[in-house]
């Protein structure tokens, strides 16, 4: 009778167990993060969807278990971006990670609601993405990838890597946010490095092409290309191109210089995903957005290919080389 007596309290107890376990388990429920890249899927978007699901993965977070990220990257395409954030906004996410100024404004025409992070933005504030810095105000918050005063930096070290360069086509995407704030910065030094600039707008390939050429038939001539996603969508041809016109070039992200770009000195971009997943982290908590305070980028990194260095007849000063986070030999 002891033994039944027993097993009758232990089934019961368990039975009372039963909606205690299940609520538990409702409470952990599956939360869903929408990834928007509008890059292509390539090593370089992939690197960045990894550096960020690290920074998930660090708080707690492993796709598949307790969150579901779905995942679009839009190869570069304004149309497509638009479409893919129509698809992640009608998914019910319960927070966005944007990587751009274009996945961005995407997200926000169609939710004012959702929380969005975004991860590279030059100037949110001009954009309209946010009220301020300090107070985002609305949805969105984030990290930016530049400061303005940064983009002076492009033009000292190129002619320090290439001091007879007197002449400096500066490659843009006017349709951008933030490409008048980096290229004021950038004429605010010219005429103290006696360096003449012109302008070369970042549209189709062969206009690129047509404009580089055109530029080119003058001699000392060296290249800038300012931070946007038009330029990251052209990189090899624009690699390319300085190759074929002897143009000593700096780009800002390090994925130019590994596609045989001469140098690059910018935002270490990866690191700007991994702390996305922090504002991520804190949303999926409670927190909102508005009160987040966008934050500027604490990490550079500056690259130097020397192959391509000694393919242009360049001799790297050892001060540079010794200020370089990484060689390429």
């Amino acid at each position: 009778m002891r033994n039944r007596r027993e097993f009758v309290v232990a089934l019961l107890g368990g039975a009372a167990a039963w909606p205690f376990a299940a609520r538990a388990q409702q409470g952990e429920r599956m939360r869903r993060v929408g990834v928007l890249i509008a890059v292509a899927d390539d090593a370089e978007g992939q690197a960045r969807l990894a550096a960020f699901k690290k920074g998930m993965q660090d708080l707690g977070w492993t796709d598949g278990r307790n969150i579901r990220m779905e995942v679009r990257f839009a190869g570069g395409s304004v149309a497509k971006v638009n479409e893919l954030a129509a698809e992640l906004v009608g998914l019910s996410a319960d927070v966005f990670i944007a990587n751009s100024a274009p996945a961005v404004n995407a997200l926000q025409q169609h939710t004012r609601t959702i929380p969005i992070v975004f991860a590279q933005v030059v100037d949110p504030v001009s954009a309209g993405f946010v009220e301020s810095l300090a107070r985002p105000g609305g949805n969105i918050t984030g990290f930016v990838s530049l400061d303005y005063a940064f983009s002076a930096k492009w033009l000292e070290v190129l002619k320090e890597i290439a001091p007879r360069i007197t002449r400096v086509a500066v490659l843009r995407d006017p349709a951008t946010t933030g490409a008048a704030g980096q290229l004021g910065a950038i004429q605010g030094v010219a005429s103290s490095l006696r360096v003449e600039l012109s302008t070369i707008d970042v549209r189709e390939t062969a206009a690129i092409k047509r404009s580089m050429a055109w530029f080119a038939r003058e001699p000392n001539g060296g290249l800038i290309v300012l931070a946007n996603p038009t330029a990251a969508v052209h990189l090899n041809p624009i690699v390319a191109l300085a190759a074929q016109h002897r143009l000593p070039a700096i780009y800002p992200y390090r994925f130019f210089t590994t596609a045989g770009g001469l140098i690059s000195y910018g935002t270490e971009n990866l690191d700007l995903y991994r702390r996305a997943a922090g504002y991520v982290d804190r949303i999926l908590k409670g927190e909102t957005p508005a009160t987040l305070p966008v934050q500027n980028p604490i990490k550079f990194e500056l690259v130097i290919n020397l192959k391509t260095a000694k393919a242009l007849g360049l001799e790297v000063p050892p001060t540079l080389l010794a200020r370089a986070d990484e060689v390429i030999e």
